[in-house]
């Protein structure tokens, strides 16, 4: 699989947040679970944007040269995730784009949807991403407290015993100009590459 061409400031934006992760584990290293092999965050699917599934792709591709074996178990995994998930999909399970449709009816329908299942890309004997290096942002700000949506959050295994204030004051600002937005629709007009999708769906379908 050839390596698909992603924005020039693509791996900018990578590096910001590397950084913002690093300056919060820093921080707030007392009060932080993630280590190798905790895999809390790696159940349950969660939307990610074109970027992210054209680096999964580049990592998987990479990945395929360095090891043959690991990546085609890592392949059959993603495989086996979609022919699981995609009579009840929520958006099309031919392209893998998620729904925009932002109705409650829409919306119950993806808080309900695949919550335990694992992802193709932790490994299932060693509790490791075999695609770290190339894991979407989600996966690079998950832990540490962040708002999304206006509200202050963080992985339920971080922060234990930490009062709300001391959990502000930690907050994580991983992209604070808002680059990832730009390059995405960057990549829409030159590309044509929209809407969002998940893990699975983004290394089976591409």
């Amino acid at each position: 699989m050839p390596c698909q061409q992603l924005p020039p400031r693509d791996q900018e934006l990578i590096q910001i947040v590397n950084a913002a992760l690093a300056d919060a584990f820093q921080k707030s290293q007392k009060w932080l679970a993630c280590k190798p092999g905790c895999s809390q965050c790696c159940h349950g699917v969660f939307a990610i944007s074109q970027l992210d599934a054209i680096r999964l792709r580049n990592g998987l591709a990479e990945f395929e040269a360095r090891d043959p074996e690991r990546a085609a178990r890592l392949r059959q995994r993603a495989l086996n995730t979609v022919a699981r998930l995609s009579e009840d999909y929520p958006g099309d399970p031919v392209s893998g784009v998620l729904d925009e449709d932002d109705t409650d009816e829409a919306a119950k329908r993806w808080d309900d949807f695949a919550n335990e299942e694992p992802c193709p890309v932790l490994d299932p004997e060693t509790g490791k991403c075999e695609l770290y290096e190339s894991r979407p942002v989600i996966c690079r700000t998950f832990g540490p407290a962040m708002k999304t949506d206006d509200e202050l959050g963080h992985c339920e295994l971080c922060y234990v015993g930490a009062s709300d204030e001391e959990v502000a004051a930690l907050e994580m600002h991983p992209d604070p100009n808002n680059l990832e937005a730009a390059l995405v629709e960057e990549l829409q007009k030159t590309t044509g590459e929209s809407g969002e999708t998940i893990i699975a769906f983004a290394l089976v379908r591409g």
